[in-house]
């Protein structure tokens, strides 16, 4: 599990798919950033992992402010499903 910082909008909500890196990450949550203040373009921060590290992220069995950070922009990122239902 880790944190997925994406410049720009790439059209994702929660539940979402996205592969970055040839890796398919699943967006267990995403916060948007910048709307009204801050950087020209929004920002997601989203919590992404492997779809088996969803039980730990639905009883927060994790530490968010130690997961890693990737910072990337929306151009590098490709959306396999743009939102969806992550039950299991």
């Amino acid at each position: 599990m880790k944190r997925l910082i994406i410049r720009g909008d790439p059209g994702i909500r929660k539940g979402a798919i996205v592969e970055h890196e040839g890796e398919e990450l699943f967006c267990f949550g995403i916060s948007r950033n910048g709307e009204w203040h801050g950087p020209e373009t929004v920002q997601l921060w989203c919590t992404v992992g492997a779809e088996s590290e969803f039980e730990d992220f639905e009883k927060q069995n994790y530490v968010p402010h130690f997961l890693d950070v990737e910072r990337v922009d929306a151009e590098e990122v490709d959306v396999v499903r743009p939102s969806g239902d992550l039950a299991v």
